[in-house]
């Protein structure tokens, strides 16, 4: 991929991934999921996951890539702060009976 197109992808990602952030959470929780759409339109999957890599360190983040049935999801891999992870218990309250 041509560098001046990556860095354009690299930024464009950081747009989606910043727009996904909830302020609440800090930062952490932080997601993109990526249809099929919108991987053939952004180009190969090397090159995409690398962008998101560095989009993400751009922003903070450990990001790892999962691609799951044509869809690629992008991971915050950080570890929650417990106050923060607290915060989200009380908005997301795990289920009774169901093991971590």
């Amino acid at each position: 991929m041509a560098p001046r197109r990556y860095e354009k992808l690299v930024d464009r990602l950081e747009t989606l991934m910043r727009a996904g952030l909830n302020p609440m959470y800090e930062g952490y929780y932080g997601q993109l999921v990526l249809g099929r759409e919108d991987l053939t339109e952004m180009g190969e999957l090397k090159d995409l996951r690398r962008a998101a890599r560095e989009a993400g360190g751009r922003l903070g983040r450990k990001v790892a890539t999962r691609l799951v049935d044509g869809r690629l999801f992008v991971l915050d891999q950080r570890e929650v702060p417990e106050e923060v992870e607290r915060l989200a218990g009380v908005r997301f309250p795990r289920c009774a009976g169901v093991a971590d």
